[in-house]
């Protein structure tokens, strides 16, 4: 089973979210589906069902491995590298 290599180099504790919604869909005026938190610096960005998909767009602008859902009652993490739930 492929593992995720990033992980481990997480900042500990976790970043503080930079706001409570994804501000680029407030921005645009678009309405996020479900949110996503970057586990590297704390940018809160929509998920690939959003029809901007803001929390990839962050991913592939900034390289910054994992995000973890910022849904209440999930707690579940993404490695956008590695393809796995870590």
């Amino acid at each position: 089973m492929k593992q995720c290599t990033h992980a481990d180099a997480l900042p500990h504790p976790e970043p503080e979210p930079c706001g409570e919604t994804c501000p680029e869909c407030l921005a645009e005026g678009t309405d996020p589906v479900q949110l996503r938190l970057c586990l590297s610096c704390g940018h809160v960005g929509c998920c690939d069902s959003s029809p901007k998909q803001h929390a990839t767009a962050h991913h592939k602008e900034t390289g910054h491995p994992v995000m973890r859902t910022f849904e209440p009652g999930e707690s579940w993490r993404w490695c956008f590298v590695d393809h796995v739930l870590v």
